[in-house]
């Protein structure tokens, strides 16, 4: 865990870290904006139990825009953190990849957020905005002591992919040197350079749940990045695209808190 000097900071990074095992688990539930719809057609309740079902089973923070976190009963962030979203882009756009700030640091406070993320996509057509924008809202998180999650990849029109070592290693050099507390970004996909990308980071590096259509494949590799050293694990859409998401939250929770591997589930 990254400790610094400032109280109130420490205060919700222990939040986050409750579990007190040294790895997080989050479920990024912003994607509604780009255009993928969160609500699994047989959970019944919308978002609000969606939420519930994240809370019940282990996980440690969810990541909502301000306008979701309405829909939430107060109750279910008792034993859970809030993550504010402050980026959002659609796919209805001509460049897929933009990201504007939609909500600042102040507001996602009066929310009650624990922690705020900012979206990057190094590569893009308006990475110059981008990166303003994750400075600006680093240095909002420095003076109102709020942990920041930078979610950086590597996504742009010469971008060939965006899971190659450098370019993974270069996301997360980009979160740190702009002052991130944490980093959520693709996986390389070998162990070894897994466990180098790990090791070289001085935050946290939160394994992306990665492709959902094959859930099986999904799970494997965050247990490789757990094992390689990763901080945690960040999975959306391996949550609420499942016919049973708190079956599936479950499951990372053994793999991120009890580093229990996936196999022996």
């Amino acid at each position: 865990m990254v400790l610094n000097d400032c109280f109130a900071r420490r205060v919700r990074l222990d939040r986050l870290y409750r579990n007190g095992s040294g790895g997080l688990l989050i479920v990024p539930l912003d994607h509604p904006i780009s255009g993928d719809p969160i609500i699994h057609s047989g959970l019944g309740g919308g978002l609000d139990r969606l939420v519930g079902e994240v809370a019940a089973n282990g996980a440690d923070a969810v990541v909502l825009h301000k306008g979701a976190v309405r829909q939430v009963d107060p109750q279910r962030f008792r034993d859970l953190s809030l993550i504010v979203h402050l980026s959002a882009g659609t796919g209805l756009t001509a460049d897929p990849d933009a990201k504007v700030l939609v909500c600042s640091v102040e507001e996602a406070l009066r929310m009650g957020a624990d922690a705020v993320s900012v979206h990057v996509n190094a590569g893009s057509r308006t990475e110059a905005r981008q990166l303003a924008d994750l400075a600006a809202v680093s240095a909002a998180c420095a003076r109102w002591g709020v942990p920041l999650l930078a979610m950086v990849y590597a996504r742009g029109p010469d971008i060939a992919d965006g899971r190659a070592p450098r370019l993974v290693a270069h996301a997360a050099a980009i979160a740190a040197e702009l002052g991130a507390d944490l980093v959520k970004t693709a996986m390389p996909r070998t162990l070894a350079d897994l466990a180098e990308l790990t090791a070289a980071s001085p935050i946290p590096v939160l394994a992306a749940g990665g492709d959902a259509r094959d859930a099986t494949a999904a799970l494997a590799h965050l247990a490789d990045a757990m094992r390689a050293g990763a901080g945690g694990v960040a999975a959306g859409r391996l949550v609420f695209n499942a016919a049973d998401p708190g079956a599936v939250v479950r499951r990372l929770a053994a793999l991120v808190h009890d580093r229990i591997p996936v196999h022996s589930r």
